[in-house]
């Protein structure tokens, strides 16, 4: 029979952390510090695929029904007390736990096994009956919530005027007297809100809490977080059914948090924060604003002291930084869970390479640690330090960056505003995992209330966003949608700019300076000066010894190149010509050339734009002098040069002395119903080849003038938008003639290339004969996405998030690179080409150039490069350097 609950206890378990598939996070990282020795309440785990049969059966198996039934009997011996009880009872917690971390986006229940009789069993056990009611409040709270579907509000207005009555302000000031009379409200709150009794049986207990985090696999909170940090949903989450240990016991117990390292800075020091007589949901949720955990040290020595020991423990034994929670009961260290702690990108690159010199993990292993999406967080920028600015609050500093955006007071508010454009920073007393899209929408959070370690610091470093938190000089009014801050008022719709390394909160919009990459990335300061930087340089340099796939930028100006050049690409991937027309003087003499009459009127407006063109050029080829630079001609149609009426179109007529009569003829003339599909690209420079001759002329010249001054230039000429063959001929053939006449003239060798941008179906099909002639293909993916789906980038957003939220496309394929289809199209093109020309170079050059999930696509068929803008390239460095690793390194 096939094991579905698997039992950890007494130091030895049934599983290990390399079962996380079957066991989950939580639940395989439970058995393995079982299994080292490290003091860990028994329990056991459901497996997680029971939970996709669950909710695909809607019933429960009579063979799982006796292995739980079973592994509580277990576990009754293991802890000595016995289920149901009414003098010794055993109470569990009853948690969820993916293969892939997910943090507050499932559901807990903790002393589940308490009823109006085991209370009594608990009080008397504990000799401490203000405990047993107060755990027992918590459970009836939690599970009502939770499983029965009772407002979680409720119970809290309900708690509230309780110390309002008592007149205390913290819940651990509350008396037992109180917390029984609490009990009974609660349990009368259930029963009339549900129309039954709160269930007293234990047995039934558990499998409602059982059943309600299967069931929360499918919450809105989860499924966001899941297709935020692309998750599959085919996995599942198990159950960890585990024995209660309490911290709630009096000023000798208590919970907390911790890392092994600071998750935000990345600092090689222990940090986390502590509650004394609390359980853990008051850390996590932010319920109560906790103590240093170096306060530990002098309120519990003893278990501080074991969980100093513990925690060197599991990160030597993980080689990685942990995130703890664990539980002192009676001056008793237990440990609840370990796991990879969610880190920024500045954390997680200094943590890396720090390992690497503490001889904990290799090179490959360092850029493995690092995701290459989330280095975009290193170019996060900071506050203008020129700025002369008041802070009017401050709180605690829970994730780096700086953001600025209007106050909005609850995450439907922060998505709706998000969506029509705006930036938002999020105000909240604390988050909770329903706030999780708006914590998405948002640029930022910022709440009073809740510690380093609450749901909003641990998903906000996660999603790389800015965030402040435990702000006290925050009073937050939900129903005027305002907050107080030291006297203060801020509005819904008024700006903040937060300042996340910091934890300085500073009303209106201030202006921002770039991050410490950027600027020793842009010459601003010197990499001595810069410790961030320093460790961001030597990860990218064990990335590049390890990756094959090389990266250029897409870039239009010198200073672009520039500044891709100093982010490490490898040349240029894709210049676009036409973005150099609408600078200044430039667009009317783009003008003028689109509204001549004939050739020779043409030939006269093309002439005043060639020096132009000529003096880019040279400037990219010097800044990447010795790197290719691969420039597009003229690729989009030319009425997007044109102004279409109003005041430009008059002046416009009247600097070119034409009508606007004439004007609006032309403007007319080359209006097309679809011109993604019409007379751009190569199509233009076939009906008017004196276009192709003077870019042809400005590239050839401006790269032996450039040679002359002794860089090193290596062209190469894209023609885009090529469909067929005979198409790429007739341009090739201009551009041939313009070299000849060009290097003669100038008496000057020069090497240079001429390809295709393949962005259309038909090319990628017949590829091998395009092969034949071009020295080089690019794939245009954006375009080649528009036209193998018949989708309309401009258009497709107003209905392509559905899709990608029913399940009907896994990502939108403007983001993602579509392996299956467009990615097919790709290889059949790349294999094609290279069995006429074995030696074709072959890249990309669309967005999907600096995704992740596409440059290892890339890698594995065996493009030579991809392309991207210039901020994406750390990232696709790094993407390519996993690419190269991950079949070799565990």
């Amino acid at each position: 029979m096939t094991t579905s609950v698997y039992f950890f206890g007494n130091g030895a378990a049934e599983g290990t952390k390399d079962m996380k598939d079957v066991l989950g996070g939580k639940g395989a990282n439970l058995a393995e510090m079982t299994n080292l020795g490290v003091p860990v309440p028994p329990g056991f785990t459901i497996a997680c695929d029971r939970c996709i049969a669950y909710l695909r059966d809607a019933e429960v198996p009579s063979a799982l029904a006796l292995e739980v039934e079973a592994n509580l009997k277990r576990l009754e011996e293991a802890s000595g007390k016995k289920f149901g009880d009414p003098t010794m009872p055993l109470l569990v917690s009853v948690r969820s736990g993916a293969p892939v971390s997910m943090p507050g986006m499932m559901e807990t229940i903790l002393n589940l096994g308490l009823n109006d009789r085991t209370v009594a069993g608990l009080a008397k056990a504990s000799g401490n009956a203000r405990f047993a009611f107060d755990s027992y409040r918590r459970f009836i709270q939690m599970y009502g919530d939770v499983v029965l579907g009772v407002p979680h509000n409720k119970f809290e207005q309900l708690l509230g005027a309780k110390r309002m009555t008592a007149g205390v302000s913290d819940d651990a000031e509350l008396k037992e007297e109180a917390l029984r009379n609490l009990v009974e409200e609660y349990k009368s709150l259930v029963r009339v809100t549900t129309g039954h009794d709160f269930p007293m049986d234990p047995v039934t207990q558990l499998w409602g809490a059982i059943e309600a985090v299967w069931k929360s696999w499918t919450l809105k909170k989860a499924v966001d977080y899941r297709r935020h940090a692309n998750i599959p949903d085919t996995l599942g989450t198990a159950v960890n059914v585990v024995s209660m240990v309490f911290g709630n016991l009096g000023d000798d117990s208590g919970t907390g948090v911790a890392f092994t390292r600071n998750p935000s800075t990345g600092e090689r020091k222990f940090y986390g924060e502590f509650l004394v007589n609390a359980q853990g949901e008051d850390v996590v949720a932010g319920i109560r604003t906790p103590l240093s955990i170096d306060a530990m040290a002098e309120r519990l020595p003893s278990a501080y002291a074991e969980l100093i020991e513990t925690q060197n423990k599991l990160e030597q034994h993980y080689r990685d930084m942990q995130d703890i929670e664990f539980t002192v009961e009676r001056g008793k260290l237990y440990l609840l869970q370990t796991r990879s702690g969610k880190r920024t990108s500045a954390a997680a690159v200094r943590i890396a390479t720090e390992m690497v010199g503490e001889g904990m993990i290799d090179q490959s292993q360092a850029v493995l640690r690092v995701p290459a999406d989330q280095l975009d967080q290193l170019l996060h920028p900071v506050i203008d330090p020129s700025v002369r600015a008041t802070p009017i609050a401050s709180g605690l500093p829970a994730s780096p960056g700086a953001a600025s955006g209007i106050a909005v007071f609850d995450a439907d508010e922060a998505e709706r505003r998000a969506a029509s454009g705006a930036a938002v920073i999020l105000v909240r007393e604390e988050t909770t995992p329903e706030d999780f899209h708006g914590l998405v929408a948002a640029r930022a959070v910022l709440t009073s209330r809740g510690g380093m370690t609450s749901h909003a610091a641990v998903v906000a470093r996660g999603m790389g966003k800015c965030a402040i938190v435990g702000c006290h000089e925050m009073v937050v009014d939900h129903e005027r949608r305002a907050c107080r801050m030291n006297g203060e008022v801020v509005n819904e719709g008024d700006w903040l700019t937060l300042d996340g390394a910091t934890g300085k909160v500073y009303r209106g919009n201030l202006p921002t300076t770039p991050s410490e990459v950027v600027q020793v990335t842009r010459g601003m300061r010197t990499a001595a000066s810069a410790p961030a930087y320093q460790s961001f340089n030597q990860l990218m340099s064990w990335a590049d010894e390890a990756r094959t796939l090389k990266v250029r930028a897409n870039a239009d100006t010198p200073n672009d190149a520039r500044i891709a050049r100093a982010f490490g690409a490898e040349g240029i991937g894709l210049c676009r010509t036409e973005h150099m027309f609408f600078e200044g003087d430039r667009i009317t003499a783009m003008r003028e050339m689109i509204v001549a009459r004939d050739e020779s009127g043409r030939r006269r407006a093309l002439t005043k734009l060639l020096p132009m063109q000529r003096a880019d050029f040279e400037g990219i080829f010097e800044a990447m002098s010795g790197l290719p630079v691969t420039i597009r001609l003229l690729d989009p149609p030319l009425h997007e040069f044109l102004p279409h009426g109003g005041e430009e179109s008059k002046l416009l007529a009247r600097t070119l002395g034409v009508s606007r009569a004439d004007l609006a003829h032309v403007v007319e003339s080359l209006r097309e119903t679809n011109p993604m599909l019409g007379h751009r690209g190569c199509r233009l420079g076939i009906t008017y080849p004196e276009i192709t001759e003077m870019q042809g002329r400005a590239i050839f010249e401006a790269a032996l003038r450039a040679k002359r001054r002794g860089v090193r230039v290596r062209p190469e000429i894209m023609i885009p938008l090529v469909a067929d063959y005979r198409e790429f001929d007739n341009q090739r053939a201009i551009l041939l003639d313009v070299a000849q006449r060009v290097i003669g003239a100038m008496g000057e060798e020069l090497e240079y290339s001429i390809g295709t941008m393949i962005e259309l179906p038909r090319a990628a099909l017949t590829a091998g004969e395009i092969a034949q002639r071009a020295e080089f293909f690019s794939f245009g993916t954006n375009d080649l996405t528009q036209t193998t789906y018949g989708l309309s980038r401009d258009d497709a957003g107003r209905f392509l998030p559905g899709y990608v939220e029913r399940g009907i496309f896994p990502d939108d394929p403007f983001q993602v690179l579509d392996q299956s289809g467009v990615g097919y199209l790709i290889k059949l093109a790349v294999a094609a080409g290279r069995q006429v020309r074995p030696q074709l170079k072959v890249g990309i050059c669309g967005e999907h150039g600096g995704e992740p999930r596409s440059v290892k696509f890339c890698h594995a068929i065996g493009l030579d490069y991809v392309s991207c803008s210039p901020y994406r390239v750390p990232i696709a460095r790094l993407a390519a350097a996993h690419a190269a690793l991950e079949p070799t390194v565990q």
